[in-house]
């Protein structure tokens, strides 16, 4: 094989490598959102629901901010089994790239270093260690305030601060809470 050709085969392979090892990191970063919602019911009734939901899925009350009217949640997050093994199955498919696209630009490591594919375990490892987590979740539920004598309408509004991924199953979970309206 010509350079030109090995290097147009080497550099991808490099760029895939350092995506992988990017992509592995961000496995575990954490993904915290703020979420604002409105309900038609009371405060009381909304923050009981939320209390009940949130205890369903194993979260536990770790404070209460009375001046912003906040509850802390608190849940243990537990890692994927699935994912852990993907992500190994990915590092050892990129490693195998890399190992290979090495072996072939200096002949002389091609002995050893396909033994970089043992390495692959390790990223499992990493996400495993590190998914395992407690978690928070910021419950703050406020009354709507009438900007008009002629609404009756009693009202709430809530933010909640978590991951994404709870956010988006509370909202499947609730769906008579809708996105709170710009401005409000």
């Amino acid at each position: 094989m010509d350079t030109l050709s090995l290097n147009s085969i080497a550099i991808p392979t490099l760029l895939m490598a350092v995506g992988l090892f990017f992509f592995i990191r961000a496995s575990v970063k954490d993904r915290t959102e703020v979420l604002s919602l409105a309900s038609d019911r009371p405060p009381e009734w909304l923050s009981r629901q939320l209390k009940d939901y949130l205890y369903e899925r194993r979260y536990r009350v770790a404070g209460f901010d009375p001046q912003e009217n906040r509850v802390t949640f608190e849940g243990e997050v537990r890692a994927s089994w699935f994912l852990a093994i993907f992500l190994s199955f990915l590092a050892a498919i990129g490693f195998l790239c890399v190992a290979l696209v090495l072996a072939t630009l200096i002949p002389s490591l091609s002995q050893g270093i396909i033994a970089l594919v043992f390495l692959s375990p390790l990223a499992g490892v990493f996400y495993w260690q590190r998914a395992n987590r407690r978690e928070q979740v910021l419950v703050t539920v406020e009354e709507e305030q009438k900007t008009s004598p002629m609404r009756n309408a009693e009202g709430s509004f809530v933010t909640i601060v978590g991951h994404r991924d709870e956010l988006a199953a509370l909202q499947r979970a609730m769906p008579n809470l809708q996105p709170k309206p710009p401005g409000e």
